[in-house]
């Protein structure tokens, strides 16, 4: 299994980045995804969520308006729209994938089995 993170970049304050998680040895469809980041010198956090079959979408209230989650099954990937950019959104970005995971907590990566490298998003002032 691998999950191939791309689509990070430098973008100024108000812009907009697409991330995205290109999968291959599973199927998008059948998991639940979500997006972590971590922050220099801070501990992984949520960012958003979206179950398996994609009725349910989750995010951190510190991106909630702004960030999209969304996933393309026919083009095994899982993507990430961030608008209205902030610098304190600069971060290295994961993808990560779960085959079962109760609703409450799509947040928490321990429930996470497969994870992303992980791209660099960062957002100048």
């Amino acid at each position: 299994v691998q999950l191939q993170a791309s689509g990070g970049g430098l973008v100024q304050a108000g812009g907009s980045l697409r991330v995205s998680c290109a999968a291959s040895g599973l199927t998008v469809a059948s998991y639940n995804w979500a997006w972590f980041r971590q922050a220099p010198g801070k501990e992984r956090e949520f960012v958003s969520a979206v179950s398996r079959i994609g009725d349910r979408t989750y995010y951190a209230d510190s991106v909630k308006g702004r960030f999209t989650i969304s996933k393309d099954n026919a083009q095994n990937t899982v993507y990430l729209q961030m608008n209205s950019l902030k610098p304190s959104d600069t971060a290295v970005y994961f993808c990560a994938g779960t085959l079962v995971i109760p609703a409450q907590a799509m947040g928490l990566m321990r429930y996470y089995e497969y994870w992303g490298q992980g791209t660099q998003v960062t957002v100048s002032s």
